[in-house]
């Protein structure tokens, strides 16, 4: 699964990264680094997703006991990020690799045009070479607090940039048929299919004080990871070597397989997820080159324009007859797209005074209905 995977993101949890609270476990992180120094060097691009800024902050406070309200909360998550984006940098800068801190809310991901913002600079980060560092912004953050986990936002970031594979390190082996803790004759699964309803049943709550998460939300996380194709491996952290050997293939922890294509999956979820916010009326031309030439969608084929959308939001495309024929991501507003349309994509940063896409709607982020 891994050896195959050329993009993989990778979620650890509170706990395998502060000693189970105690501060930042310094020699684990080091290892960490150390294996995606390994997997670097078989040109896999990582994005890592890692709790610890409120255990952290927590430590540095001197708060032994976990805060629930919410400002206390956020001063944690504050004082704690800076000594968790430290550690990473350092240990990482022994290999000659760069790390980027990114703090995101789940807000930013569900907002179309901080979605496209998001997703190119993560992309970009990816391009220079640099591991993605990434976190909820939970000094800011209020909901994500009291009821998020990184394993959502783990998901979500595997949407984001479209990546081959989750891999979520636990403080659990993966997921048994019930709790472990509670029954000794619980069973392992070694490979299941993500999105299978009864999974959920079978995964327990919250770990621990210092997780927020549990082994239902890592079931969700492999759910939504596979909308956009990307299989998950849940594993134990605790594993020796665990990353390596799960990029030789080795069965560790729980297999969630997506059983859709990576390009079906993300159409699928661009013609069922996302609202649509305006419609865009399509000559016989552009229909052509949509339905039958499977071109992108530019604006010289585009004849009238309705609704009130913005760059990086959801538009149904509508033959001349009404009919809905395509819903895509659009690169322009509608105020943008009305002063284009009809006009060649030579002519954009003329009329706009500037040019983001020659495509009105690229094929790639476009669904035939």
């Amino acid at each position: 699964m891994l050896k195959q995977a050329r993009r993989i993101v990778i979620k650890v949890g509170s706990s395998l990264v502060t000693n189970q609270g105690k501060g930042l476990d310094h020699s684990a992180l080091a290892d960490w680094a150390a294996q995606i120094a390994t997997l670097k060097q078989m040109n896999k691009e990582i994005v890592l997703v890692s709790s610890g800024a409120i255990a952290e902050g927590m430590q540095r406070l001197n708060w032994e006991i976990r805060p629930t309200a919410l400002y206390e909360l956020q001063a944690a998550a504050a004082v704690g990020q800076m000594g968790l984006a430290q550690a990473y940098a350092s240990n990482f800068s022994r290999y000659h690799l760069q790390t980027a801190q990114v703090l995101l809310t789940h807000e930013d991901l569900s907002n179309r045009k901080r979605y496209l913002n998001a997703r190119s600079t993560l992309t970009t980060l990816l391009k220079l070479n640099i591991i993605p560092i990434i976190n909820e912004n939970d000094t800011v953050a209020t909901d994500e607090i009291r009821f998020g986990d990184n394993d959502t936002l783990a998901a979500l970031v595997t949407n984001l940039v479209e990546a081959d594979a989750l891999v979520i390190l636990t403080d659990q082996a993966g997921l048994y048929t019930s709790d472990p803790r509670k029954n000794p004759d619980a069973e392992l699964l070694k490979e299941v299919n993500a999105g299978d309803s009864a999974l959920e049943k079978m995964a327990g709550g919250v770990g621990s004080s210092i997780s927020r998460g549990g082994m239902q939300t890592k079931v969700i996380a492999a759910k939504r990871a596979a909308r956009s194709g990307a299989n998950t491996i849940v594993a134990s952290g605790h594993e020796n070597n665990v990353l390596v050997r799960l990029s030789q293939d080795e069965a560790i922890g729980t297999r969630f397989l997506a059983r859709v294509p990576v390009l079906a999956a993300r159409k699928q979820w661009l013609a069922d997820y996302l609202p649509v916010r305006g419609y865009v009326t399509l000559d016989q031309g552009a229909v052509k080159a949509l339905c039958v030439d499977r071109k992108s969608l530019l604006p010289i084929g585009v004849t009238s324009v309705e609704g009130e959308f913005e760059r990086g939001e959801t538009v149904a495309c509508l033959d001349e007859q009404g009919r809905e024929i395509a819903r895509g991501l659009i690169n322009y507003s509608a105020v943008e797209t009305q002063k284009v349309l009809q006009q060649a994509s030579s002519k954009i940063e003329t009329l706009l005074g500037y040019v983001d896409e020659p495509e009105l709607i690229h094929r790639n982020n476009l669904v035939l209905l």
